[in-house]
């Protein structure tokens, strides 16, 4: 029973993360068409927020698989 819930806590984790990028470049890339002079500022904000998410992400990939293993 484990094993099947950190492989679902997995795909939820993943699942997560690629629906805010998703919504992070959607935003960005809406953001730049309107301010094209803020491009930089936009696309650094964009680009920390997309690091900030994949590292949640990789923390809750990384509880999946110690509750998969039992540790």
């Amino acid at each position: 029973m484990g094993l099947l819930a950190a492989g679902i806590g997995a795909g939820i984790v993943a699942v997560g993360a690629g629906i805010g990028i998703g919504m992070i470049g959607k935003s960005a890339t809406e953001s730049i068409a309107r301010q094209p002079e803020a491009s930089g500022d936009i696309r650094g904000a964009m680009i920390l927020t997309a690091a900030l998410i994949e590292g949640v992400a990789l923390i809750g990939a990384i509880v999946c698989i110690l509750l998969a293993l039992g540790v």
